[in-house]
């Protein structure tokens, strides 16, 4: 029985294990995806002077470029189990998901800015804590590259 139980014991370590590494690289790409997106956003709105919530979407989508590139080939990439989703559907709902995650950044960014009265820059990065942690790396992990 203590066999048994050992067993279950490591499988469900080295499970708990392989998700807390996945979820870390999600991190670590969505940190240098993020980084991306939030350097080009102040670029675009402080030489360019375009409004904040425009410079978010461009930088969102060349953010959202790099992150996908992370994720495919290094996040959730496995040899022994290959993605439930072609390539092309990946895309697909990648952009679906990046389509929403930008309106929810814009917006929640424009919110705090406007009704609390703090600077975009922050008011991003507070935007962003929430949206990639409840939002971006849900769908990503479950949805866009779900495992056969």
């Amino acid at each position: 029985m203590s066999a048994t139980l050992e067993k279950r014991s490591r499988l469900l370590t080295n499970s708990t294990f392989a998700k807390i590494i996945v979820f870390g690289k999600a991190q670590v790409s969505a940190f240098i995806g993020g980084m991306t997106d939030y350097a080009i956003m102040i670029f675009f709105t402080e030489v360019f002077h375009l409004h904040y919530t425009i410079s978010i979407v461009i930088g969102g989508v060349i953010g959202a470029v790099v992150n996908f590139s992370l994720n495919k080939t290094w996040t959730f990439y496995s040899n022994d189990k290959l993605y439930k989703n072609s390539m092309r559907k990946q895309l697909l709902k990648f952009i679906f998901v990046v389509f929403n995650s930008i309106l929810l950044k814009s917006s929640g960014t424009y919110a705090i800015t406007t009704y609390l009265n703090i600077d975009y820059k922050i008011s991003r990065l507070i935007t962003d804590l929430f949206v990639s942690l409840g939002f971006n790396y849900t769908l990503q992990r479950y949805w866009v590259f779900k495992k056969a």
